[in-house]
């Protein structure tokens, strides 16, 4: 099998208006939507739409294919996984490239996003091969195991904004415990969200039917969540839509796997080094123009050293360059579209009305929308209350360590947080008092290893976890089996 062949189907016209559905891309029967490139307004290619008909047959074909796939031996899964990994290791600026102007990403960012796929795959190839399940205590002359199976079908449903990391991360892992996958990628983002994994898949030998790959908007989401052959949903996205799903999933007795948002607070103390606080909360709060579940949109900073924070961040804000990532060098490139440019924008001139004060930004050319700081952000005001999802820094003072805790935790619940501080003790007894699902002490709150549990509380998701140790309990279930030699002899 040659893996290094396969890009052309990066030509626009590759997969116009198609399903990647039984191994093969179709025609698909809800008709084509153009996908803009956020940037330059172009066309890139366009997208197949699927209908709840479309899902069905999709659905179809998947849990056909499912127990042939399980039935393969460990080791042949894992081979699929890491021919994956092979074949974007070859591709690796193309893809990068494709990610930044279909996603409005800076090149660093498709990098990046490349480069996690290639370790995703790489882990997921470990997991048939681990140890999954246990001898458990039993009478004389029985075997007792729990063992874990797989779901069957699981699908999954991802978003528009680190779209090849966020459906692979649950692609890989049920694939590689022998699920098969539906995967419903963002109609925005169809080429970075699936059919890169469509064929890398394909050419890595996947059986075809275990990766099914259909983009659409509600109508073959919810044919998925309610199809009863599928027993298992994964999905990030918004709490808007997560409550949905979970609501749906809910009434069909599946097991869920929701991660969504949340407010995410980076907290600053008073013996800060404010150089690195300062770059650490601009990352944190602007990288993919705060288009990032674990964005750090609340900025807790001890008053004491609040001026001279907000400074350094403004001056940041000013100098830091915004446009075509995919063409420039820049720091920050467009929202993804207008519809997300209109919700942010009212949330920062509501906030403003409300009574903070713009410090920076505030303002946008098209879809790129200048790095903003807002001071005086307090609870009650839309950017506190809720996830911005743009590039803006909302700068929260606080007097005591009390009051920080406090602050964070006046949500509903959120990924991750962070505390910086020269007292690691301090920063830590901090940390832990903080409903988050990931707390980082000296870091921003952006951060993920891929070989961690990924996941957080209320709004973060239901508190379950993705990645690491927690991939094999997410994708699989237990079944408890018994062998004895001989029938024993009952009563009856």
């Amino acid at each position: 099998m040659d893996i290094s062949e396969g890009l052309a189907f990066m030509d626009a016209e590759a997969q116009a208006g198609r399903l990647f559905d039984n191994g093969v891309w179709r025609p698909a029967r809800g008709g084509e939507r153009p996908v803009i490139e956020p940037a330059t307004g172009q066309v890139l290619r366009q997208a197949g739409i699927a209908t709840a008909e479309d899902m069905r047959e999709a659905i179809a074909h998947a849990a056909a294919a499912q127990p042939t796939w399980a039935a393969l031996a460990p080791r042949e899964r894992s081979g699929v996984l890491l021919r994956a990994a092979q074949w974007l290791q070859l591709h690796v600026g193309e893809l990068a490239h494709a990610i930044a102007r279909e996603t409005g990403g800076v090149i660093r960012k498709g990098e990046q996003e490349v480069s996690a796929a290639i370790l995703l795959c790489q882990l997921a190839a470990g997991l048939p091969v681990r140890a999954q399940g246990d001898v458990l205590p039993s009478t004389p002359g029985r075997l007792s195991i729990a063992r874990r199976v797989p779901y069957g079908v699981v699908g999954v449903i991802s978003p528009f904004n680190i779209p090849l990391i966020l459906g692979l991360r649950s692609v890989a892992p049920a694939l590689a415990l022998g699920n098969a996958v539906v995967l419903k990628p963002d109609s925005r983002t169809p080429f970075t969200g699936g059919a890169i994994m469509a064929e890398m898949l394909r050419h890595a030998g996947l059986p075809a039917g275990v990766l099914q790959v259909l983009s659409g908007d509600a109508e073959a989401g919810e044919a998925l969540v309610t199809d009863l052959r599928v027993p298992m949903i994964a999905f990030t996205g918004s709490p808007l839509v997560g409550r949905r799903i979970g609501e749906l999933a809910g009434r069909h007795l599946k097991k869920v796997s929701l991660e969504l948002g949340g407010s995410n607070n980076l907290i600053i103390l008073d013996d800060a080094d404010l150089d690195a606080a300062a770059s650490a909360a601009a990352f944190g709060a602007w990288f993919h123009q705060g288009q990032v579940c674990m964005a750090s949109n609340r900025v807790l900073v001890h008053e004491a050293v609040a001026e001279e924070l907000k400074q350094r961040l403004v001056s940041k804000a000013k100098r830091l360059p915004v446009g075509d990532g995919a063409a420039e060098r820049v720091a920050l490139g467009p929202l993804i579209d207008q519809r997300q440019l209109e919700r942010f924008d009212a949330v920062v001139k509501d906030t403003i009305a409300a009574g903070a004060k713009l410090e920076a930004g505030g303002a946008h050319e098209g879809l790129f929308y200048q790095p903003t700081v807002l001071s005086g952000v307090k609870p009650g005001m839309r950017s506190f209350d809720e996830e911005p999802f743009g590039p803006v820094l909302n700068l929260v003072t606080f007097r005591t360590d009390e009051e920080a805790v406090e602050l964070a935790n006046n949500s509903h619940g959120g990924l991750a947080a962070g505390v910086i501080s020269r007292d690691v003790a301090r920063a830590l007894a901090i940390g832990e008092r903080i409903n988050a699902g990931m707390v980082h002490i000296n870091d921003q709150t952006v951060n993920n290893d891929y070989t961690n549990p990924f996941g957080g509380p209320g709004l973060g998701g239901n508190g379950t976890s993705v990645g690491g140790p927690a991939d094999i309990e997410q994708y699989t279930r237990w079944q408890w089996v018994t062998i004895k030699s001989a029938p024993p002899a009952y009563p009856f």
